[in-house]
């Protein structure tokens, strides 16, 4: 659609006019190339030389035994940190709740 206020060198992207001619296709003046007749596959790979591969070695030295633990002493340290985790928490929730009512009586009184 072309609107009135348009530039004259907008007239080469416009489309054609429905009633003019139609300039059809040009005429081949070789017969087309035909297609091969199918797809022969990937070409061949040479087989890898047989140095391809680096060194290995043949038996690798068995793993070494995990040190003993003490299942007793696990526990106990589990236990001694978890009763310093929670004093930290209590202390720091009363800490909290001393200033929040320090702050809320501020602004009561």
């Amino acid at each position: 659609m072309s609107s009135p206020t348009s530039d004259p060198d907008d007239a080469f992207w416009q489309r054609p006019d429905p009633s003019a001619a139609s300039l059809g296709r040009p005429e081949r003046d070789e017969p087309p190339a035909t297609e091969p007749a199918g797809y022969a596959g990937p070409p061949r790979a040479e087989p890898p030389s047989p140095s391809w591969r680096p060194p290995t070695i043949a038996n690798p030295p068995p793993p070494r035994s995990m040190p003993a633990q003490d299942i007793d002493a696990l526990d106990e340290a589990e236990g001694s940190a978890r009763t310093v985790t929670y004093g930290i928490g209590l202390v720091a929730g009363a800490v909290a709740i001393i200033l929040i009512c320090l702050f809320c009586s501020r602004i009561l009184f």
